[in-house]
C-alpha cells in the first residue's frame, strides 16, 4: 500500500478492458497504476500509449517492470495470449499479489495459469459479465478460486461489483463461456439478419417486426450496437468463441452454432479493419450496413 492506503496496481494488456478499468480505478483514488502491453514498443501501440498517458497510468518498459511491487495484477489480454502473458510475469511477482485473470478463456486454461504462480501469487478467476463500458471497473463480475473470499473486501474497497461463483478456479470461467454461446451468437445472428435486410431494403421493417416476438427490446439499437462490437472486436471475439467451442466439446455438446459464430465473428473482424467501415462505426446502422455490404461484395 502507498501512503494513501490504496494498493499499487499493474495491468498486463492495455486494450479496451484494461483502459476502461484503469480509468475507473483512477477515479477511485488509485494513483499508482502501471501497465504493459506487447504493442507498447511498436508503432501500432501509439494509441495505447496515448491512452495510458491520458489516464495517468505509468507505461512500463517491460512486463517485469510493470509488476514490480504490484499488490494487484490485472491480466486483460486476448484469449490466445492469456497463458503467454502470465508466463511473462510469473517469475517476477513478489509479495503474493492478487492476480486477477479477467480473460475470456476456458476453465482449463485458467487452472493451467493458476499453476504457473503456485504460492507466489493469489490467483483469482474473474469473468466480466457485461460490456466494459460504460460501467468500467464497476461492470458486474464473477470471481472464483480459493482466494476469492480473501479478494472480496479488497475489490469492494476499489468499488468493484462482483459475485463469488465458487472456491474452485474455473467456476467463473465456465459460466462466462456457456453464456457466450448466447451473447456472441446473438451478435453473429444480428449481423447476418440485418445485412440480409439491408440488401433486401427492409431494415426498418425487420427491426419493427422483431418487436412482435421481443416487445421489450429495441432491435434497431441492438443491431447498431452488436454490429459495431463485431466490427471493432470480431477477431478477439472469434478467439474467445474457439475456447467456448472446445469447452462444449469437453461437455459432450456439439458446437454447431458456436463454430458458425467463430466464422462470422472472425470475418466481421477482418472486414472491420477496412477504413471504409471504420469511418461508419459512429454513424448509425444504415451507414455501417451499407459499408459492410459493399466490402463483403468486393471480397467475394
Amino acid at each position: 500500500m502507498n501512503a494513501s492506503g490504496k494498493p499499487k496496481l499493474a495491468f498486463i494488456g492495455f486494450g479496451e478492458a484494461g483502459q476502461a478499468m484503469a480509468s475507473g480505478l483512477r477515479e477511485e483514488g488509485i494513483t499508482q497504476i502501471a501497465a504493459w502491453d506487447i504493442l507498447f514498443p511498436k508503432p501500432e501501440g501509439t494509441a495505447l500509449r496515448t491512452a495510458a498517458a491520458r489516464t495517468g497510468v505509468r507505461i512500463a518498459a517491460s512486463p517485469q517492470e510493470a509488476v514490480r511491487d504490484a499488490e494487484i495484477i490485472v491480466s486483460a489480454v486476448t484469449a490466445a495470449s492469456s497463458l503467454e502473458a502470465a508466463q511473462s510475469v510469473a517469475p517476477f511477482v513478489r509479495g503474493t499479489p492478487l492476480f486477477l485473470d479477467v480473460n475470456s478463456v476456458s476453465p482449463g486454461r485458467k487452472r493451467e495459469t493458476e499453476k504457473l504462480f503456485g504460492e507466489n501469487a493469489r490467483y483469482v478467476d474473474v469473468a466480466i459479465l457485461s460490456p466494459i463500458h460504460p460501467r468500467r471497473h464497476k461492470s458486474p463480475l464473477l470471481i472464483a478460486g480459493p482466494h476469492a473470499q480473501a479478494a472480496a473486501p479488497i475489490l469492494e474497497g476499489l468499488g468493484m461489483i462482483f459475485t463469488i461463483a465458487g472456491d474452485s478456479v474455473g467456476a467463473a470461467a465456465a459460466i462466462k463461456m456457456v453464456r457466450s454461446v448466447m451473447i456472441k451468437g446473438i451478435e453473429a445472428l444480428t449481423l447476418e439478419c440485418f445485412l440480409a435486410a439491408a440488401r433486401a431494403g427492409v431494415v426498418e421493417e425487420v427491426a419493427a417486426s422483431l418487436k412482435n416476438n421481443y416487445p421489450t427490446l429495441d432491435w434497431g439499437q441492438i443491431a447498431e450496437y452488436n454490429i459495431e462490437r463485431m466490427a471493432s472486436h470480431g477477431g478477439r471475439r472469434a478467439a474467445e468463441m474457439e475456447e467456448v467451442a472446445a469447452k462444449l466439446r469437453e461437455l459432450g455438446v456439439e458446437p454447431l452454432m458456436t463454430d458458425a459464430t467463430v466464422k462470422r465473428q472472425r470475418d466481421m473482424g477482418e472486414l472491420g479493419k477496412q477504413s471504409a467501415i471504420k469511418t461508419t462505426l459512429d454513424q448509425g446502422r444504415a451507414a455501417m450496413l451499407g459499408a459492410i455490404s459493399e466490402a463483403a461484395r468486393d471480397r467475394n
